[in-house]
Formats: C-alpha cells, structure tokens, sequence
C-alpha cells in the first residue's frame, strides 16, 4: 500500500529548527527533509520509516513547514504567482480555496499537489486541527481510506470531521468522541523509536529530577505540581518553551533551563535519574508521548495515576505512579535515595518498551487496522 502522512509542526519548533541551521531554508526539500529526520522532533518520519520497513510505500509531509513546502513545489514545477494565485486544477476541476491562517494561501495548493503526485491508498492525517475539512473532503476522491490521529487536546469546535473514514487516537474518550458521532474510530497508542538511543550520553546520570514539556491553559494541575516540586528539591530542571506567562513568584522560573527540542530531549532523558511526567487537565487515562521517550531512553519515569496505566506499564515494577504532588515528592525523595531500585525499576521499563511499545510495533498495529477499513 502507499501511504501519505500528513503532519503539523509547532511553530516554535520550526522557528528553533531553522535558526539552528542557517541557510537549510534554501535548500532542496529532501535536504531539509533530511536534517528535520536527523533533529529527532516528534512527527511523521518515525511512521513512515517504520512503513517503508515493513515493505510498504509511505511519504510524509509537514504541511505547515513553508520553506519545505515551497521547496518541494519549485522542484516539481508548481507555479505560484506573486499573488499566490495557481493555474491547475484538481480532478473535478476543484480550485483549493485559500486557508484562513492568513498569508497562507499557498498552504492547500501545494497540498493538493503533492496529493495528484504520490496517489496515496491511505492518506493519515496527523494535523486534524490544522487542515481544513472541506479541504480533506474534496480530495477523498484521490485515496482508499482517509484516516485522522489525534489525541487528548480539544480540537476546534463546530468542526464536522466526518470526511475521515477512520480516527485512530491514544485517548480513549476521543475514540468514544467520534463513535458518538458515527465516525468509525479506534485506539491506537504512541510509541518509541529506538533511533532516539543514539542520543545516549554516556552512561552517568547527572540530573537528578527532569521534566520536558509544555504549560498551557490545559495544564494549570501540571503547574500546580511542578511548583510543588520546585520549592522543595531545587534540582529539578524544566525545559519548556516559555515560561514567561506563569506567575512571577513561580518556582519553575528558578528551575527553568531553556528550550530541548528532539534530539537535545533524548540526550536530557538520557542524563536524567528520574523524569517526571504529568497529563494535564485532561483525565482519566495515560496516553501521552512522554510516556514511552522517558522510559525509552533509561530514565525512571514518575507519572501521574490513571486508570489504564497498567495496561502499558506495571507501576511499581516499570514505572512509578503517584496520586497527588505530596505523594510525588515522597517519591522522588525515597528514589532519589535508593538507586538500585530506581535502577531497577527504570531498566524494566525501558525493556518493555523496546519489547512492546516501538514505533515499528505501532505500525503494524496500524496495518491491522487499516485492513480491516480498506
């Protein structure tokens, strides 16, 4: 089967993504696809190499990555004017319309393009909150299965997603959500790719306690926590893309350490004892990326209690739970002391997640699915 996967990028990343690499803006599409492979950033590559490993055909694209986009079209003759007006058509002689992101208006026409030229059997969308679905509807003639990914977040609303013939999400009440609805759906968990473990930077474990992550508007109780933290172990070391809107008396501002992105993430897990994790405000079930990069890379993960965490992970073997920030710190506190069983318990979990929960794995749950819909 041929598969084409569509991806969105934070815009942070990309503005920390290109920085790094002055000049890449200018390059061919497949160098940047290269470097942006090579950056270990969460998104489409992981899937798609794990397809091609598994003999079928699959190109990824992020959709909202202009200099690669445009890249692409100039490399395949896809002419945009200075008004970014574009002279083909779709079949049905459809003419994209333009996206509502403003001063994006080359965004669907290089899409549709690029859809014409891989004819893909499956299209998996992984960007449901940043493409249009009058857009996805009308190209639905153009592949056998239309499949959306999301996870726990909410997505826009008013938003009619029926042109998908499948979601597939890690979330639990998502995949209810779209059954509800009448859209067929299904679990499907994230994963780990080992690639990640070339980023392993020696063997010593110099951070004692390590989170990586975001602090939005859904993740007031993750604030809560990590000021908890904060106060009482001034080790602790958060990496976040800004910090700037919590309150200014904030623990976590003296705790912070910048941006990781990627490859400088795994590197961080890697050098971690204990690496913290916490949902959110979204309950009740485990389900984020964090979950498989932490115990992946060797670290002693400490997550927030739900419900089907065990399902993944044994708590207390592979993984440590805690209910509530005081039982956090009398956690951190006791493994912090007792290094044979934090070591214990984080090379458990590493091992079942090289066993049970790669990225390989994950696509061939995906196949599984995705025969049972085509």
């Amino acid at each position: 089967m041929r598969f084409l996967i569509l991806n969105a990028d934070y815009s942070e990343f990309l503005g920390w993504f290109y920085t790094r690499h002055p000049g890449l803006e200018e390059r061919p599409s497949a160098e940047q696809r290269r470097m942006r492979i090579e950056s270990l950033f969460a998104g489409p590559y992981q899937n798609s190499i794990s397809l091609e490993q598994l003999g079928h055909e699959a190109n990824d694209i992020d959709v909202n990555n202009e200099y690669m986009q445009k890249a692409w079209a100039r490399e395949h003759g896809l002419r945009l004017s200075k008004d970014w007006q574009w002279g083909f058509r779709l079949r049905r002689h459809l003419v994209p319309w333009i996206s509502r992101i403003k001063d994006q208006r080359w965004f669907y026409a290089i899409l549709a393009a690029q859809i014409r030229y891989y004819k893909p059997d499956v299209v998996l969308n992984l960007a449901m909150d940043t493409i249009s679905s009058r857009f996805l509807q009308e190209i639905k003639p153009h592949a056998r299965l239309l499949i959306g990914q999301h996870a726990a977040s909410p997505l826009p609303k008013g938003v009619d997603f029926s042109c998908h013939d499948l979601v597939i999400s890690s979330f639990p009440p998502t995949v209810e959500h779209f059954r509800d609805k009448g859209i067929p759906a299904e679990l499907h968990h994230l994963g780990f790719w080992p690639e990640c473990l070339s980023c392993m930077d020696g063997e010593e474990r110099p951070f004692d306690i390590t989170f990586i992550g975001n602090f939005f508007s859904i993740h007031s109780s993750r604030v809560a926590l990590l000021e908890a933290l904060c106060s009482r172990f001034p080790q602790v070391k958060v990496w976040a893309p800004a910090v700037d809107h919590l309150a200014p008396g904030s623990s976590i501002r003296n705790c912070y350490q910048g941006l990781a992105w990627g490859r400088e993430m795994y590197k961080i897990f890697s050098r971690s004892k204990i690496t913290l994790n916490h949902h959110g405000d979204i309950l009740p079930y485990a389900n984020n990326g964090r979950l498989y990069e932490a115990t992946g890379m060797g670290a002693l993960l400490m997550t927030d209690w739900k419900e089907n965490l065990h399902e993944l992970f044994e708590p207390g073997k592979e993984v440590v739970a805690y209910r509530s920030s005081h039982e956090c710190a009398e956690l951190v506190r006791y493994y912090l002391e007792h290094d044979n069983e934090r070591e214990a318990i984080a090379r458990a979990g590493q091992e079942r997640t090289l066993r049970e929960h790669t990225e390989y794995q994950r696509m061939q749950e995906l196949l599984e699915i995705v025969c049972k819909y085509i």
